[in-house]
């Protein structure tokens, strides 16, 4: 199988500067434009971005991605809010139609229904192709279910260590939804020297470091663990230049197996959102 269509861009290192072990700050335009040019020999064709990611929109309709499939997040306080920021981001993008349209906070939809109405509206006059969610807690799952929403599409976190969404993601899999995941490096935690890292990760240190002594090419084997899992259609992936998707695109068919018993772990550490530094 050619797994290469299955990753995802991430970009919100193209709008800040982020990632714990990013230290080469938010990657230049010129970067971005190599990034894609290599994307688009390989048949990648997921771009992930969102209005909170500082100029990343902006920085992706000035170097052209209308041949992509764009996915956007927004946060909306009101359903007049949703068609405003959908024109925002089609402005920014350069673009007439965006491949999906994901909502950062459940709780907006449960406070003003009129939000996911909003959505639809949008997707019927064919400005979004699919809308849906991203999820950071499992509790969030739960308001869509009462609610007895189902989605177009889902984000969610998953890694060798995070596999608190699977059952949900196979479930709403079945229903038709498109499932992609995000944080297959953890923030980029996997790469990091666990003797650098403080206390707060004392539970993974060990795990990373036999992570890091145990594989070859520990980016591919990571992001081969996530590809392989039948249920997800596009792993989204963060880069700070071409030279780090090059690397993985030629070290991916060499990947290997990761063996390693897994640590038990608590939300405080597998999402990066709860992260007390």
């Amino acid at each position: 199988m050619n797994y290469f269509s299955k990753i995802g861009i991430g970009t919100v290192q193209f709008g800040l500067d982020y990632g714990i072990s990013n230290g080469n700050g938010q990657t230049d335009v010129d970067e971005i434009k190599k990034i894609l040019d290599k994307a688009r020999l390989f048949n990648i064709k997921i771009i992930d971005t969102a209005k909170a990611y500082g100029s990343s929109e902006y920085v992706l309709g000035e170097v052209g991605v209308q041949d992509f499939k764009i996915v956007t997040k927004i946060f909306a306080t009101n359903h007049l809010d949703v068609s405003n920021q959908i024109n925002n981001s089609l402005s920014l993008l350069k673009t007439n139609k965006l491949y999906a349209v994901l909502v950062h906070n459940i709780k907006d939809i449960v406070s003003d229904f009129c939000i996911w109405e909003s959505l639809l509206k949008n997707k019927k006059a064919n400005r979004v192709s699919k809308i849906g969610f991203s999820f950071n807690e499992i509790s969030e799952i739960e308001q869509v279910l009462k609610l007895k929403i189902v989605p177009d599409i889902i984000q969610i976190p998953f890694n060798i260590l995070d596999h608190r969404f699977s059952d949900i993601a196979k479930y709403f899999k079945k229903k038709g939804c498109e499932i992609h995941t995000r944080s297959s490096f953890l923030q980029g935690l996997f790469f990091c020297n666990p003797n650098d890292l403080s206390d707060y990760f004392k539970d993974v240190k060990q795990y990373i470091f036999e992570l890091q002594n145990n594989s070859k090419y520990l980016a591919s084997d990571l992001l081969m663990y996530c590809l392989k899992q039948d249920f997800i259609d596009s792993v989204v992936i963060g880069l700070n230049n071409s030279n780090q998707l090059m690397e993985i695109i030629n070290t991916l068919e060499n990947s290997s197996e990761i063996i390693i018993d897994t640590p038990e772990l608590s939300e405080s550490v597998l999402a990066p959102s709860n992260w007390n530094l």
